[in-house]
This record gives C-alpha cells, sequence and structure tokens, in this order.
C-alpha cells in the first residue's frame, strides 16, 4: 500500500526507536524527533531529521505521532506532563504509542484522545534491535478499525508482521503473551547451552542440530550466537524484559491466574539485574551459570 508523504513525530529515539525512524526517512516522510537525551538523535538529525525540544513540540509539527519509550512511567509523563503531547491541542492527529506499557495506561490514552479528538493506539512491538534494523518487527495493535487502516501504510514501512488484536489495550495484552512465551524459550536456551557445554558437545554443531528440530525458535536463533561470542550487547535490556514480566504477571493477577514459568523467569532475570548486569541484553542470563564465554 502507497502513501502519501507524511509529517511524523517520533518520541524515544533508543536502540529500536532509532532503527524505525531510519526506515520513515528513508521512506520520504517527513520526521521530528525528541529524545531525553538529545545528542541519541544526533545521526538521525544527520539524515534528515527535525530535532524539537519537547513532545508537545513534536506532537505540533506532526500528524501521526510515534512513542517508543522505556516505562509506563515515561509513558505517563511524555504524554499527560509539562509539555507532554496532552498539553496542546491534539484534535485531528494519531497517537500511536510502541512502547510495552500496560493496557490500563493504553485505554486511559485512548479515551483522553478521543475526548479531544485525537485517535490512540497501542502498539507494541516485537522483534528486538535486529527486528527494528531489518524492519521486520511484529506489531500488535489496540484500537479502532478505522485508525488501523489509516496507519498500515506506515506498519508495512517498520515491521512484517502487523495485525489489530481488539480495542484499547488489547495491543498491550498481546505483548504480554508474547513476553510470557519469550521467557520460556529465553530460559530453555540459556539451560540448553549451559547443558551442551557442561556435557562436553560441540556447542556450535548442537545449535545447527537443534535449529532443524523441534527444539527451534526465535531466542536460539538470534541469541545463542550473540553469546557464544560474549555479545551481550542490549537487543532488549534486562531491566526491560523484567519491566514486561511483572505487568504480564500483575495483569495474570488481575485475572485469577497463576504462571509459575513466568514467575521463576521473573525471579532469574531479577536476580541477573541484581548482580549488576540489568543494562545488558536478555541473551545475558547465561551469566548466572557462566562468568566468561
Amino acid at each position: 500500500m502507497e502513501v502519501s508523504r507524511m509529517k511524523i513525530g517520533f518520541i524515544g529515539t533508543g536502540v529500536m526507536g532509532k532503527s524505525i525512524v531510519k526506515h520513515f526517512l528513508t521512506a520520504g516522510h517527513e520526521v521530528a524527533v525528541y529524545n531525553r537525551t538529545k545528542s541519541k538523535t544526533d545521526g538521525l538529525v544527520e539524515k534528515g531529521a527535525t530535532w524539537q525540544e519537547t513532545p508537545a513540540k513534536v506532537t505540533n509539527a506532526s500528524e501521526i505521532i510515534f512513542s517508543m519509550v522505556g516505562y509506563p512511567s515515561d509513558v505517563e509523563e511524555i504524554y499527560y506532563g509539562t509539555d507532554g503531547i496532552f498539553s496542546i491541542d491534539v484534535a485531528g492527529k494519531t497517537l500511536i504509542d510502541l512502547t510495552t506499557s500496560t493496557p490500563t495506561l493504553a485505554e486511559k490514552i485512548y479515551q483522553t484522545a478521543k475526548e479531544n479528538g485525537a485517535a490512540a493506539m497501542d502498539a507494541p512491538v516485537s522483534g528486538g534491535d535486529l527486528g527494528a534494523q531489518n524492519a521486520t518487527l511484529t506489531i500488535m495493535v489496540g484500537g479502532d478499525q478505522a485508525t488501523y487502516d489509516q496507519v498500515v501504510p506506515l506498519f508495512e514501512i517498520m515491521g512484517k508482521s502487523y495485525s489489530l488484536q481488539g480495542a484499547a489495550g488489547s495491543g498491550q495484552h498481546t505483548k504480554m503473551a508474547n513476553q510470557i512465551m519469550i521467557a520460556g524459550t529465553m530460559t530453555g536456551m540459556t539451560e540448553m547451552l549451559v547443558y551442551a557445554k557442561a556435557a562436553n558437545l560441540d556447542v556450535p554443531k548442537v545449535l545447527e542440530t537443534l535449529g532443524g528440530g523441534a527444539a527451534q525458535n526465535w531466542s536460539m536463533t538470534n541469541y545463542a550466537p550473540r553469546i557464544l561470542k560474549a555479545d551481550y550487547s542490549p537487543g532488549f535490556f534486562v531491566k526491560h524484559f523484567i519491566k514486561d514480566l511483572k505487568i504480564a504477571l500483575d495483569e495474570a493477577e488481575k485475572m485469577q491466574l497463576d504462571l509459575p514459568a513466568t514467575k521463576l523467569a521473573t525471579e532469574l532475570y531479577e536476580r541477573l539485574a541484581d548482580q549488576g548486569f540489568e543494562n545488558d541484553g536478555t541473551q545475558a542470563l547465561i551469566k548466572l551459570w557462566w562468568s566468561e564465554s
């Protein structure tokens, strides 16, 4: 689907956000950017993005505003804080939060936008830094069908899989389901490596073999090779994964669900963070077993 040149705002140009902005610029769109640390936008400005001093100014300069920050508290601040998105007239604008946040906050933003003549969607993504770089993200969307149809051309630029999951908050609930699954594959992948190494197996050969069978999964394909290179750079931060898993457990509790495996994964990642690795990538879980690899 083709789309005419649009005025896009993007708040939060971190590990994933900066790659998404680059894709929008390459596609010919006009992009205004804001990040708490201005220097993180320098490379984007060099490529044609326009720096704005506040989320409000990004919003004022744009038709469609994306946000991608760290925590629900950050989302609350950029939407409702001083110089936030809702501090100006947002009538006619479309607001899309890509942050993994809470369904409750997504519903609140949707309602505030509606009351002020704007549209809002929660659209958390999966795929990490590589998915953002390669425009192969999976995008899980909550909101109205008409708004979704309007922004699909932009989702096509940044991802390979995108779907409307239901009303506001549904994108966040879907992302929680995703993170619950990832928690299992990350712990499984890590313990597999620990076991294979302890058994004196040829670990790369094991990975090649398992990758052709029922054990194949995204975590093993993308993160096991990084571990073998001792590459713990964050495609997705440990601290953010802990945040996501805690949201999932909170939502599960509201639905009177007990998720013991997800609880255990959360405990393991909290132990990892307590050892000083909260700013590593999630593949650093192996450090609970391997001091060096």
